[in-house]
């Protein structure tokens, strides 16, 4: 019995489905490239503690849904949702309802925090001196062992 070799244009199939079933190295390193999109590792938070990163994503979904009993198990009792004049306490919601500021929270929770202080703040240019940031921000902050939203205020 005589074994037969490969026909060429045979062997050319198989090797161009063995190739096209490989990844492609110029893929990963496309996907790697910072900037191209953004990347999971740019909405990452400073703090790595997985608790942290636990009440954010829940603080997150419950802004989105406008969960408010949610929302409250997680504040601080005298969170602070107004500068001038100031405010805080009961009537958060209220506020934020009448000058429509469920949208802003919404955004500034949607930015990385980064730590200013005690407190963990979103946006991160807050926690930055230099920059003199003065519009809206929120304020998370260990108390008793547990993290709380503290305060979103503008000014």
């Amino acid at each position: 019995m005589q074994l037969k070799l490969f026909r060429p244009a045979t062997f050319a199939v198989t090797l161009a489905i063995a190739f096209a079933a490989c990844k492609s190295s110029q893929k990963k390193s496309a996907a790697k490239k910072p900037g191209a999109t953004q990347s999971q590792s740019a909405l990452k938070e400073e703090n790595k503690e997985v608790d942290f990163q636990a009440f954010v994503g829940r603080l997150r979904k419950a802004v989105t849904a406008r969960d408010m009993n949610t929302i409250a198990s997680m504040m601080a009792p005298d969170f602070g949702y107004s500068l001038n004049p100031e405010k805080s306490g009961p009537g958060v919601f209220q506020y934020w309802d009448e000058n429509n500021l469920w949208p802003e929270l919404e955004g500034i929770l949607s930015e990385r925090f980064a730590q200013k202080g005690d407190f963990w703040v979103a946006p991160p240019q807050f926690a930055d001196e230099s920059l003199s940031y003065d519009g809206y921000r929120a304020g998370i902050r260990r108390i008793n062992g547990s993290w709380k939203f503290v305060y979103f205020v503008n000014g």
